[in-house]
């Protein structure tokens, strides 16, 4: 989830790396050089500059604190990052020594050999402590960390405060009074869409299936089982699909509409409330809507509760292949430090994964809050699978909201179906 790079490009971008294929180079080095040059791989961001000048800082005080050495930042386009990434897995020689990565690359990473296993380093640093236990999480496999939290992303509900005021509306707090918001704006305001949903937005529908009780799999330490045909989450799936409607958002426009699609569509004036992330602010910010929409967390199934939200974002790790360990490691945890974090998020906007940094953040800046409350009732993550770039890019869950959306199959059917491809997928990872 993040400001400039949606998530769902970095989903995408991450199957080619999910396949690397496993190598003996891929063994961990047996050097650990204590100077020299470290390579960094970081992402190009949409105006990178305030990112570069936040890790210029972090690089001059590594290399001040460590005579001889040099760190090598190199911004890498998410463009061509999942060929680089298994270029590097694949060969040591050409490979950094310290890589910024999708949050949800970590298990397709760690399976690659490609990570390194900082569980003794990250136990023993005292800033983890205060680390957002889905960001924890999302650094996890089989009970190691490979890497440290960079930043994180959740999504909340924007809505259109003139609509509202003139409608005498107010914020819904159940998923059931936002359908009837929705509804409401519509009829009222047919140029509107009541909510812009998109059945092409996974991680706006998963709200939905996550606050009604069901889950995408169960299971851990690589081991997982479909659970999306289950009661709870066939509930959750058919409270998101009854969205689309000519009540609401019309399926022949909304059923192929994404997550910048509706984010672009309120932004644009033509929806009255959209599911948007903390990354969304800006372009909401630039469009026809600036001045005009407020945020509150999605609301759950009961009346007054929060649904729970991916926590997207992305992770800072060391490659196995470093030859430079110590290092590595230390220059890792500058760069995911509380005070780069909150550099980062001054800079760019990014939420910091440590809760007590992220509270500073949301009492400088209003516009986080709904977020930092959306985190503060818990989040949820991804099956920590191999499998999961497999599943994602072959659009199984987009593919299934569409066949219910469309009427081509019933909610049932789908989810069975949909199971059958993730339980294959979770199959062929091992």
């Amino acid at each position: 989830m993040k400001p400039y790079v949606s998530l769902a490009a970095l989903l995408t971008l991450a199957v080619a790396t999910g396949c690397a294929p496993q190598t003996s180079a891929n063994s961990a080095s047996d050097r650990d050089d204590k100077s020299g040059t470290l390579r960094v791989w970081l992402f190009q961001e949409v105006g990178n500059e305030p990112k570069q000048k936040v890790v210029d800082s972090v690089v001059a005080a590594f290399e001040k604190a460590h005579k001889g050495t040099k760190a090598d930042v190199e911004y890498i386009p998410v463009e061509t990052r999942a060929q680089r990434v298994k270029a590097a897995f694949n060969d040591p020689k050409s490979a950094p020594d310290v890589i910024e990565y999708g949050n949800t690359d970590t298990a397709g990473y760690v399976h690659d050999g490609g990570l390194l296993d900082v569980t003794r380093e990250f136990s023993a640093w005292s800033e983890t402590k205060d680390t957002d236990p889905t960001a924890r999480q999302s650094v996890t496999v089989a009970d190691k960390v490979y890497g440290a939290p960079f930043y994180v992303g959740v999504r909340a509900l924007y809505y259109r405060t003139d609509v509202f005021r003139e409608l005498g509306l107010k914020p819904p707090r159940s998923l059931a009074e936002l359908a009837t918001t929705a509804r409401t704006i519509r009829s009222a305001r047919p140029d509107l869409y009541g909510l812009a949903v998109g059945g092409a937005y996974t991680y706006g529908a998963l709200p939905f299936l996550w606050a009604n009780g069901g889950e995408l799999a169960t299971g851990k330490d690589g081991s997982y089982a479909a659970a999306i045909d289950t009661g709870a989450a066939r509930k959750g799936i058919k409270a998101y699909t009854d969205l689309f409607t000519d009540a609401n958002c019309p399926p022949a426009t909304c059923a192929g509409m994404g997550g910048n699609d509706t984010v672009t569509a309120f932004a644009a004036g033509k929806a009255g409330m959209a599911i948007g992330g903390d990354f969304s602010h800006a372009a909401v910010e630039a469009g026809k809507a600036k001045g005009k929409y407020a945020v509150v967390p999605l609301p759950g199934a009961a009346p007054g509760s929060i649904a729970p939200a991916f926590a997207g974002g992305n992770n800072i790790g060391v490659l196995k292949s470093t030859t430079h360990r110590t290092l590595a490691v230390d220059l890792m945890e500058r760069l995911a430090s509380k005070k780069t974090q909150a550099q980062m998020f001054d800079a760019m906007g990014f939420l910091p994964t440590f809760s007590d940094v992220r509270d500073r953040a949301a009492a400088k800046e209003p516009f986080v809050r709904p977020f930092v409350a959306t985190l503060a009732a818990g989040t949820k993550f991804v099956p920590a699978s191999p499998a999961w770039a497999q599943i994602d890019s072959s659009l199984v869950l987009p593919t299934m909201f569409q066949e219910v959306v469309s009427g081509k199959k019933s909610v049932d059917a789908a989810s069975r179906e949909a199971a059958g491809k993730m339980d294959d997928a979770f199959g062929s990872a091992g």
